[in-house]
């Protein structure tokens, strides 16, 4: 396994969700993080949805000490470029095309490219990812597809996203496959609105409590 990917590795195994952030104003970026990283969960997806989310993901980057800062909705090798630039310590894409995958070749932050059926797992299997994300996850067959995929693609492993709860995380979380998941549910928008910082590391112990031991 070559160096970026066992780094990619560690920042997800370490817990068992990785935080989804659609995050609307910079003045949000450090409190939110401090939170969500006291609360056990350090590893940190800021989506490229809004205006602000390079500067978010470059003030927690700098600001929080033990923060792994990953950019998400990454479409394009301009993406890729900025997030890195910015700080990204991991690239998270919905779906693959040739022109991230050729950024992620030329850039030492790795790559959790997007899948949605077994055909597109083979093509990044052949070009030696063994590390996916599986998204939309409950639109696109949920626990019983990636139980479906664990035997006979039983070195790729899956952090699926997309619908993904509290209360479905185990189904996903007790399969062979399955590293961790991809949710926002522990960083709502009218928490993040109001500035509920103490209501967010909240949701982060809990979900740290309840599904670590899967």
């Amino acid at each position: 396994m070559d160096a970026k990917t066992q780094n990619l590795l560690d920042a997800l195994t370490a817990q068992p969700v990785v935080p989804v952030l659609i995050v609307e104003s910079v003045e949000h970026a450090v409190p939110l993080a401090r939170a969500l990283v006291e609360g056990g969960l350090k590893a940190l997806e800021i989506t490229l949805r809004t205006d602000a989310a390079l500067d978010v993901i470059k003030a927690m980057s700098e600001e929080i000490e033990g923060a792994v800062i990953g950019a998400g909705t990454i479409l394009s090798a301009r993406d890729y470029a900025a997030a890195e630039k910015a700080g990204a310590k991991f690239i998270v894409s919905p779906g693959i095309n040739g022109d991230i995958l050729d950024a992620a070749d030329d850039s030492e932050v790795p790559l959790l490219p997007g899948t949605a059926t077994a055909s597109e797992v083979l093509s990044l299997r052949e070009e030696g990812y063994r590390v996916m994300k599986f998204f939309p996850a409950e639109q696109a067959g949920g626990a019983p597809y990636l139980k479906a995929l664990s035997s006979p693609l039983a070195d790729i492993k899956f952090c699926p996203t997309g619908g993904v709860s509290l209360a479905n995380a185990p189904d996903y979380l007790k399969l062979p496959n399955v590293i961790c998941v991809g949710g926002s549910w522990v960083a709502p928008k009218d928490l993040v609105a109001r500035g509920d910082w103490a209501g967010i590391k909240k949701l982060a112990e809990d979900a740290c409590a309840t599904l670590g031991k899967y």
